[in-house]
């Protein structure tokens, strides 16, 4: 399994197969799939990152 820290203010090195990279924010709403997320971050911009399989 693979482990992911939190880091905070630093650049991160991605060494999996992305497919796809998009920013979002997340809303008490919306349509579509989901990303859960705490209420602390609604809001907040996120960014979404798709791997391949």
């Amino acid at each position: 399994m693979r482990e992911i820290k939190a880091i905070l203010h630093e650049k991160i090195t991605i060494k999996d197969d992305v497919e796809e990279i998009y920013e979002k924010r997340i809303t008490p709403y919306g349509n579509g799939a989901k990303i859960d997320a705490q209420k602390k971050y609604i809001g907040k911009r996120v960014y979404v990152i798709v791997l391949k399989d």
